[in-house]
């Protein structure tokens, strides 16, 4: 049985504000199989999960938790759009700080992966990508919880069990990408293009370098707090 479609269906039935009994009218079953689809308890038929996608409106793929977008779409490096590159910042709702924060994470990033591409490691790219992608979903998930009327069950994993396997796959991740850069400093195959330093970056990177050491200067800051305050 799938597992992501009884929440799915749920999920989608609470966002657009319908109640189960009209629901299952418009879907055309009881009220009582509709409640055993969003429970897990019964699966349902091909006939009945095209109409549903057609009922919300989005595809069969999203239902079943085969695509993340409600369309189906799998996306493309064409369709990632490009970060802000125009050198000023559209200053939103979130104020100055967000706007400033956000080029600096942004910049930041972009040198990484730069310098990364320059180890020339395949798992280094892998497992840097992984942590990243796991410490935004961390924040947006704390982000989610900011308002109570939003569903848990947007997320397949509850919680409590989320913190904890998501904290240990990020760890896994950086130790992987650790071993993979000390094989590639032990191969001997460090040249000159991955000798890092300030005025490096900041001839290499004159746009995003300071975005950089801004954030490695931040973090730092925040880590002596915690070594300080075991003393």
């Amino acid at each position: 049985m799938n597992s992501d479609f009884p929440r799915i269906i749920t999920l989608l039935r609470k966002e657009r504000g319908v109640s189960q009994k009209k629901a299952a009218s418009d879907l055309g079953i009881s009220q009582a199989l509709l409640s055993h689809y969003e429970k897990g308890i019964r699966e349902c038929g091909l006939e009945f999960l095209v109409k549903t996608a057609d009922y919300y409106n989005v595809s069969c793929d999203y239902l079943l938790g085969r695509s993340p977008e409600p369309a189906g779409k799998t996306i493309s490096y064409e369709d990632i759009p490009e970060p802000d590159m125009s050198g000023k910042e559209k200053i939103d709702s979130g104020g100055v700080m967000a706007a400033f924060n956000k080029k600096l994470v942004v910049n930041a990033v972009s040198v990484l992966f730069s310098l990364i591409k320059k180890t020339g490691s395949a798992v280094v790219l892998k497992e840097v990508s992984a942590y990243l992608m796991l410490a935004v979903y961390k924040m947006f998930r704390v982000v989610y919880s900011a308002n109570p009327k939003n569903d848990k069950r947007f997320f397949t994993v509850e919680e409590i069990p989320a913190a904890g396997s998501s904290a240990a796959a990020m760890a896994m991740c950086e130790a992987n990408a650790a071993s993979a850069s000390a094989a590639a400093a032990s191969s001997g195959n460090a040249g000159d293009e991955t000798l890092i330093t300030a005025n490096s970056l900041s001839e290499e990177y004159p746009s995003s370098a300071s975005s950089l050491l801004n954030v490695i200067k931040n973090s730092e800051a925040r880590m002596q707090i915690i070594i300080n305050s075991d003393k």
